[in-house]
């Protein structure tokens, strides 16, 4: 299976020069390719191809200066990002989604480059990148397998690359035991076993701040260095509270992980669910795509199972004798009025879930 671990490097200020050169001529080679594609196939019904874009590059090294300061690789990978952005609108096209027309990056836009098979490496606790040199990079928790691509990323001021290692799965020890979340606002998510995660409400909590960085940037003048600094820390101050959702998520992720041999959630479909103006900014705020996305790779490592099942009458099935028993959003306590079962309405659609899985 593929790792991926992320750490922060220190560049010089003559590498970051180089690096944000790098950026900036990736930047204009994306755009060129791109310009191609689209002028081809407008102009002679053609369609260019990776393979026929990537083997070009030599001939266009050649008295161009800036692409020869670019690691080959790096240039090749250029062309494959373009390849991929078409390939996705395809398949979007046909899949009958919103398809979104590959566009040209603007000036700022491009930040990161990859190293897909060689021309970097770990030499005595630094980050050695080719035509960049070595960096000091925080080294915080050991890789575990084979690196197998090296990406760096510029991310507001902040410099970070991201190893992707193929490595083997550790299973964990088997405890016998299953639950079944059930994904919240109030609480962030609710077992089976009747535990309750409290709700982060990240942005919520740091909404008046944002409001305030937002007016200071409105309030300087395009094109200003101040609205720049302004701009600068509003990203920030976004990133921290993006920051403190992927903690909480990790964190719970692990914690169910450890206790349980499999978990099972409903299969949401968040897109839709943000469309309910009453509810959009609390299930945004709560962030359970990026949940699943953590508890899927965490349980595939980990040994363990993560099942999706119906969300169909979840809340409204008694998960003692499987009667119907209608409420409304508003009403918090499931009471059975053909068993007599009572139960928090949370823990009640958790043991739903768990029964669907396990049946």
């Amino acid at each position: 299976m593929l790792k991926t671990y992320m750490y922060r490097i220190y560049p010089s200020k003559k590498q970051k020069l180089i690096i944000d050169q790098t950026l900036e001529t990736c930047r204009r080679l994306y755009n060129t390719f791109l310009y191609e594609r689209k002028d081809a196939y407008k102009n002679d019904g053609k369609s260019i191809t990776y393979h026929q874009q990537a083997i070009s590059l030599p001939q266009r090294k050649k008295g161009n200066a800036y692409l020869e300061q670019v690691y080959s690789q790096v240039l090749q990978d250029v062309a494959k990002r373009v390849d991929r952005a078409f390939r996705n609108f395809f398949r979007r096209t046909k899949a009958g989604e919103k398809p979104g027309y590959p566009r040209y990056k603007g000036e700022g836009r491009y930040n990161s480059f990859t190293y897909p098979q060689s021309g970097y490496g770990i030499e005595n606790g630094k980050l050695k990148l080719s035509y960049i040199g070595s960096i000091k990079i925080n080294l915080h928790r050991e890789m575990e397998g084979v690196m197998k691509t090296c990406t760096f990323r510029r991310r507001n001021g902040k410099y970070y690359v991201c190893f992707s290692c193929e490595a083997e799965a550790t299973p964990l020890e088997p405890t016998g035991r299953n639950v079944g979340i059930d994904m919240g606002v109030a609480d962030f998510c609710i077992t089976s076993d009747e535990e309750f995660f409290p709700s982060p409400k990240t942005y919520r909590k740091a909404e008046k701040a944002l409001r305030r960085a937002q007016k200071k940037v409105s309030r300087r003048k395009k094109g200003s260095k101040r609205r720049g600094k302004a701009a600068a820390e509003l990203a920030r101050a976004h990133e921290k509270v993006a920051g403190q959702r992927r903690d909480i998520a990790h964190k719970t992720a692990r914690k169910l992980i450890g206790k349980y041999d499999m978990i099972a959630h409903e299969k949401l479909q968040i897109k839709n669910m943000v469309k309910n103006r009453h509810l959009s900014k609390s299930i945004t705020d709560a962030g359970w795509g990026i949940f699943f996305g953590i508890l899927s790779y965490k349980a595939e490592s980990a040994g363990r199972k993560v099942i999706e099942v119906d969300p169909y009458n979840t809340s409204q099935i008694c998960s003692e004798c499987g009667s119907i028993v209608s409420k409304k959003l508003s009403e918090r306590w499931h009471k059975c009025p053909v068993c007599g079962y009572s139960a928090h309405r949370d823990v009640n659609a958790a043991r739903n879930i768990l029964n669907k899985a396990i049946a």
